[in-house]
């Protein structure tokens, strides 16, 4: 790859890491499964004001599909576990547990191999996991830990979608993927967080909940994929996926610098113990595509 295009990478994984950060700021103006609905509709916006010739490339199901898998699911477990008490530093972190469901849904669904190097993978990484998780407290930050895991569940199911879809053009997809969740999320939000917490969360918005709603839904959705998409449109798969790995770990450092969030001597060997599960699992050379690669917006 160019150093130029590296650099991209690399700032695309630093923006990914930092939307960790972000989120968790946005929480304290948003409630969680509000704030998901708003993200999904600002991204969505640029395909509502200007639209997009041809449709979205994909057959229909699958747009809703992975709307509803991605968007719904997998965003209002994230929000809500984060809102509960998983620090932003672990949640990227954990949260790419994702590659490794995709590689047992692979298996399961696709009928797919995976190679002994997989297989080591995905245990060294469970363990790692499972280290975190005898170190967070009982209650909501066990609570909030569990359900980061399962939405990484949910975004294998939206990457096995995005596989079967085979889409020419990730950012288009991911356009029109943004338009399906914000009414089912709104709905969600009112039913579930009622009527008085929404809109005291809309009539007193404060600047800082605006610039991570705009974060969330500009910077690390449209603007990052766009240079992701580009990029693999570049260069094999195979040499722009592994960029990936740097997201827990700008996620962490940003966590612990902006958010003051310690880490145990138990948790970081947990978090190394995942990364190192995610390195065997997702480098193996440019001719396999990482699971990785096709991931949704994060």
């Amino acid at each position: 790859m160019r150093l130029p295009h590296v650099m991209l990478a690399v700032l695309v994984a630093a923006v990914w890491g930092f939307n960790f950060v972000v989120i968790k700021v946005g929480l304290r103006d948003f409630p969680p499964i509000l704030f998901s609905g708003l993200r999904f509709l600002v991204a969505a916006l640029p395909l509502v004001v200007l639209g997009w010739k041809g449709g979205p490339g994909v057959a229909w199901r699958y747009i809703i599909g992975i709307g509803v898998v991605l968007g719904v699911v997998k965003f209002s477990l994230l929000f809500i576990g984060m809102d509960i008490g998983m620090p932003a530093g672990l949640s990227s972190l954990v949260l790419q547990a994702q590659a490794f469901f995709t590689v047992l849904y692979a298996v399961l669904l696709l009928g797919e191999t995976p190679t002994q190097r997989q297989m080591l993978g995905m245990a060294v990484a469970f363990s790692g996991i499972g280290l975190i998780a005898i170190e967070m407290p009982a209650g909501n930050s066990l609570a909030g830990l569990g359900l980061v895991v399962a939405a990484a569940a949910a975004w294998g199911v939206s990457n096995i979608l995005m596989k079967l879809a085979k889409p020419t053009d990730m950012l288009r997809l991911i356009l029109w993927v943004s338009v399906v969740p914000p009414l089912p999320l709104f709905a969600l939000s009112l039913a579930v967080e009622g009527q008085e917490r929404v809109m005291h969360a809309l009539i007193n918005l404060t600047w800082l909940g605006i610039g991570a709603l705009l974060y969330i839904s500009v910077l690390s959705t449209l603007l990052a994929f766009a240079i992701w998409s580009f990029l693999l449109k570049t260069y094999a798969a195979g040499l722009v996926a592994p960029f990936s790995l740097l997201v827990p770990v700008f996620g962490i450092s940003s966590a612990g610098l902006v958010l003051g969030e310690p880490l145990s001597a138990a948790k970081l060997g947990g978090a190394a113990l995942v990364l190192a599960g995610l390195i065997l699992t997702v480098t193996q050379g440019v001719r396999g595509q990482s699971p990785l690669t096709a991931s949704g917006p994060r």
